[in-house]
């Protein structure tokens, strides 16, 4: 959900004064700043993973969400913006946790003032908030998710999905990333693309990870490729051995995980890697950061850089329109960051479409803005033009490849998958 360098998070408070948020975590007296000198003001909260495995990706996120709102001059058309960062992880957990996650939900869906709820960075805290929200008719949008039955009931979605997550059975819920339907084809045509025959996979039972899990193995079977296995793991499990040696007996020669670094997806691939010596390892945006490919951050070791590709809807730089270009500029500039982490463009995105539907809305009610959000169409913005459909889903379809080089992730190619169905 990826890595590349990142300036630590500064909690930028002073240079963006603005801005109210922390990188632990925003709080304000949420009735206190309705109005502003007779300017109505208006509070977008976010709510992602600071803390643990995915606090480098989110943060960069954070920032990019920061730097469009500063370029905004801290307004989205006749109205005030407050931007609010809530964590919803914990240090114990090192990862999202499902109390935090409906905490922060239920703090926008209280507050009169909220307009926009950005998050959340993983589809399973989504499956939490997103009934809270809904309930609230507080509009959503997701820079990261990608579970499909977030928003569709294609293959890969669960019972029940996802008409269990709109209590009101109105949409209040849209993402700037594809769909788990695309990002199974990339991986899948990836495989196939460098020789895998017979392909051994674990997912992590999350929503994101079982859901993913079936995408690929939908996707291989047109493509004639052999997912021999699909085993879920304890994410608590303090190996995977026995997984890796049943791997080895079947005659694996490619191994993907799909799920997040968060679910032990470092202990997985060194177990695997060990046990497969000479197979390619592959895995999605969930473990596309620092956490898993760089060892100074806890990630696997060097040697097995030349092995791991992943999966993530971020281009090369090279291949963005001329704002995605100048995004990359602002954001070096300002952050002092040569390489960008991947979901920095992610962020700032969210944000500017949060703000363009809020001006769009005229007067800034919660039904306008998301009127606003779904009547998007040809947006042209920092990742392309796009529109966002009925369901909530973004028409961007391209995901980009990354392989791995002294830890970092390195641009190796982007992948135009067509799905199946």
């Amino acid at each position: 959900m990826k890595s590349r360098s990142l300036a630590a998070c500064g909690c930028l408070a002073a240079a963006l004064a603005l801005v109210v948020s922390a990188c632990g975590g925003g709080s304000s007296n949420d009735s206190s700043s309705s109005s502003s000198g007779g300017t109505k003001t208006l509070t977008i909260y976010s709510s992602l993973p600071l803390q643990g495995a995915l606090g480098v990706p989110t943060k960069a996120l954070v920032e990019g969400a920061k730097l469009a709102l500063e370029q905004a001059g801290g307004h989205a058309g006749k109205f005030k913006i407050k931007y609010v960062s809530l964590d919803d992880s914990t240090a114990q957990a090192g990862d999202w946790t499902a109390e935090a996650t409906s905490a922060n939900a239920r703090k926008a869906a209280q507050d009169k003032n909220t307009a926009v709820y950005l998050g959340e960075f993983n589809s399973g805290a989504t499956a939490i908030s997103l009934p809270i929200l809904n309930e609230a008719a507080v509009p959503q949008i997701s820079p990261a998710n990608t579970a499909v039955g977030l928003t569709s009931k294609e293959p890969g979605a669960d019972t029940g999905e996802p008409d269990k997550y709109y209590p009101t059975s109105k949409r209040t819920y849209a993402r700037i990333v594809p769909k788990d339907t695309i990002q199974g084809a990339a991986l899948a045509t990836l495989m196939k693309q460098d020789g895998c025959t017979k392909v051994t996979m674990t997912n992590d039972k999350q929503v994101y990870g079982a859901g993913l899990a079936k995408n690929i193995q939908i996707a291989a079977k047109p493509l004639g490729l052999d997912i021999i296995a699909n085993d879920a793991i304890d994410p608590k499990a303090a190996n995977y051995r026995s997984l890796a040696q049943k791997a080895k007996a079947a005659g694996a020669d490619c191994f993907v995980f799909s799920g997040t670094t968060g679910t032990n997806a470092v202990q997985v691939f060194k177990d695997f890697a060990a046990a497969l010596p000479n197979a390619k390892l592959y895995g999605p945006d969930g473990v596309a950061n620092a956490a898993l490919t760089d060892p100074k951050q806890g990630g696997v070791p060097l040697s097995l850089d030349p092995r791991i590709k992943v999966s993530v809807a971020t281009l090369k730089p090279s291949e963005y329109p001329a704002a995605g270009q100048e995004f990359f500029k602002a954001f070096t500039q300002k952050y002092g960051v040569k390489n960008p982490d991947p979901y920095a463009i992610y962020g700032y995105e969210a944000m500017n479409l949060a703000l363009d539907a809020i001006k769009r809305s005229g007067d800034g009610t919660r039904p306008s803005i998301l009127k606003a959000i779904y009547d998007t169409k040809n947006r042209q913005s920092v990742l392309g033009t796009y529109s966002i459909d009925q369901n909530g889903d973004t028409t961007l379809t391209d995901y980009g490849i990354y392989g791995v080089k002294n830890g970092q992730l390195v641009f190796d190619q982007t992948i135009k998958a067509k799905t199946s169905g």
